[in-house]
């Protein structure tokens, strides 16, 4: 057989080898198909492609349920309590998160995007175990916490007083017994303020969390709340007097810009109110003695705020009702101009010795902050103050403090005043009290912005009370007096002496 032309030709013969004379030994006939070379070769990638996806979704599969089991074996081991070590690292075990840390549970970096739990817990770590005091020497100070004892109510427990082995007095604040809703506002506390002192921030002794225990110890201040001063008090107990007040709030705005800017990070309170605001006497001790000083406590809700380039931080709304900023409330965007906000209500607060929500006044007086701000635009601020402190106030003076809180109760942040220009504005109204500096009318008209023109200089100097306290934050501002005697706003009041 031999191609030829293309064609297959067959031939039947005798063969040579043949011992037989047959002509035809047998006949094969063999029949030839078309073969499609490219056909095999695509079924063969085919049947790759199917090994390789198969393959991956294994292998996927494999992974992700990998991943999960390390998860679960990295919660389960974060909820177990940590083992009692020796005797040596007992006390550094006994941390204010150790028996009940849960991933995310902070209240110090709560719904923060930009903050790891990894680095709430590195922070936590940070605070001193000296802080630590034993459940039993707390039983011992407050008598095993005697209703006696018990100074206060809040959400987060009771408090009591209480005086130390070495006779420190001290108020207690102690959570209701293995309740866990506290917690974050525990934690919060215990960073915030062992990492801040300020004379006009409640100073953080220490804290106990034995025996399922969340208790707190803090400097104690002697004479309670702002709020109690203001109404609800004993009535043998004369009524503030408009300087007290003014020092008062100043004292209290000398804190808050501390946080906001004076510290290494910005600090938000989120929980300004009257109730938060404690009183003491200068120089301790006696409670008769000595002038008030007004110290910013309760950081339980307090947050980071926004760092350098950021606006704010977006996170869920806290705070007490009728002292929420309203852009806040709106928007879950906070700033420090919410602290602003909430103080500005404590201002009016303090002028109208009420409370801020009032159910038992009609409609257009039930919220202090809309009436407050209405009647003054309508000239009426002798209307609304305290009836207790008639004829004493200095009318430039009330103006002045007047329009101060109005500015911090704008609609929006952007608007509103630093903590550190309301601080400015209040100095300025206790010395318009004290030396009744009568400035022309266009100056301290209400229908006028509150800040003075810029060519305006008022005397930071001024007797007794105010100058004592401003001795006392030289230290924390870095301004000393002789620094201030060279500088050139110094040299315009001594020209001008009255400071127009």
């Amino acid at each position: 057989m031999a191609p030829r032309a293309g064609n297959l030709t067959v031939s039947i013969g005798r063969s040579t080898k043949s011992s037989k004379g047959g002509i035809l030994n047998g006949l094969e006939i063999m029949k030839l198909q078309t073969v499609n070379l490219s056909s095999t070769g695509s079924h063969g990638r085919t049947k790759r492609i199917v090994i390789i996806v198969l393959a991956t979704v294994l292998g996927a599969a494999v992974l992700a349920s990998a991943v999960l089991c390390f998860f679960v074996v990295r919660r389960r081991k974060r909820r177990q309590v940590a083992p009692p070590g020796s005797t040596e690292d007992k006390e550094s075990t006994q941390l204010p998160w150790s028996p009940y840390t849960q991933e995310g549970i902070s209240g110090w970096a709560d719904e923060s995007a930009n903050r790891s739990s990894e680095g709430t817990t590195a922070r936590m770590q940070r605070v001193s175990t000296k802080l630590h005091i034993s459940l039993a020497e707390l039983k011992a100070a407050t008598d095993n916490f005697h209703d006696r004892n018990l100074i206060g109510v809040g959400g987060f427990g009771n408090v009591y007083k209480g005086a130390l082995a070495d006779g420190t007095p001290v108020a207690v604040k102690r959570a209701m017994r293995a309740s866990k809703q506290g917690l974050p506002e525990f934690h919060t506390e215990i960073v915030v303020l062992s990492g801040i002192r300020h004379r006009h921030l409640v100073s953080l002794i220490g804290y106990c969390n034995e025996q399922a225990e969340m208790i707190l110890v803090y400097e104690y201040m002697e004479k309670g709340t702002l709020r109690g001063h203001l109404y609800g008090g004993s009535d043998d107990e004369p009524p503030l007097s408009w300087k007290q007040r003014l020092e008062i709030c100043i004292g209290a705005a000398r804190g808050l810009p501390y946080l906001h800017s004076g510290y290494s990070e910005n600090i938000i309170h989120r929980d300004v109110k009257s109730t938060n605001i404690l009183l003491g006497t200068d120089g301790g001790g006696s409670a008769g003695g000595g002038a008030i000083i007004a110290k910013v406590a309760a950081f339980g809700l307090s947050r980071i705020g926004p760092s350098l380039g950021e606006t704010h931080v977006s996170t869920a709304v806290k705070g007490s009702f009728g002292y929420l900023d309203p852009e806040y409330f709106k928007t879950q965007q906070l700033t420090d101009r919410s602290d602003v906000y909430s103080f500005g209500v404590v201002l009016f607060e303090v002028l109208c010795a009420r409370p801020v929500i009032d159910q038992s006044l009609d409609r257009d007086q039930i919220n202090i902050a809309e009436w407050a701000v209405r009647m003054h635009g309508e000239g009426k601020l002798d209307k609304i103050a305290d009836a207790r402190i008639a004829g004493e106030v200095n009318d430039n003076s009330l103006r002045k403090f007047a329009e101060t809180a109005e500015r911090c109760l704008a609609d929006y942040g952007a608007d509103r005043p630093s903590m550190g220009d309301v601080l400015w504005n209040l100095e300025y109204c206790l010395q318009l009290q004290e030396t009744h500096v009568n400035r022309d009318a266009f100056e301290d008209s209400g229908a006028v912005a509150t800040q003075l023109p810029a060519d305006v200089v008022v005397p930071r100097w001024v007797p007794s009370s105010t100058s004592l306290l401003m001795m006392d934050d030289a230290d924390e501002t870095g301004l000393s007096m002789t620094d201030l005697a060279d500088s050139q706003v110094f040299s315009q009041l001594n020209a001008r002496g009255e400071g127009r």
